[in-house]
């Protein structure tokens, strides 16, 4: 099995020349292995390059899960953070998938600065966080 780059991927996924489309899937057909890193890039690229919907970026990483010769790293992972995507697609695949990466490490909660975020079971916004007390300065030397 080879790893798969963003590349790939986009020419599996998005409107790509038909000869390119072609290469992709014969480079995978002996069994590809698909990084979070490059999932998590290929939906970017899919978003801000082609613009592609949240319902068309949902259909595209079904169909790399079901790929009859892709494995995605920690596949179980990728589809909890798709369920949670479609279910709520203003989060963002990429912060779906790491959350539920989060969660199967056993590190939640995520802390983050996105209120819409800290709004999903596991989050938590950095800010509601207990400061530590601030060490204080020693004094300042005058100057001569």
């Amino acid at each position: 099995m080879v790893a798969v780059d963003t590349s790939i991927l986009v020419r599996l996924l998005s409107p790509a020349a038909e000869d390119e489309t072609s290469l992709a899937e014969a480079f995978v057909e002996r069994g590809g292995w698909v990084s979070h890193l490059v999932l998590a890039e290929t939906v970017w690229v899919l978003d801000s390059v082609y613009g592609l919907t949240p319902q068309a970026l949902a259909a595209g990483i079904g169909m790399l899960l079901e790929h009859r010769d892709l494995t995605l790293q920690d596949a179980d992972v990728v589809a909890r953070a798709l369920a949670r995507f479609r279910g709520r697609p203003a989060l963002g695949f990429s912060d779906c998938l790491i959350l539920e990466i989060a969660r199967k490490a056993g590190h939640l909660p995520l802390g983050t600065f996105d209120r819409k975020l800290a709004r999903v079971d596991g989050a938590t916004l950095a800010s509601r966080a207990k400061r530590p007390p601030r060490a204080k300065r020693p004094p300042r030397a005058k100057k001569p």
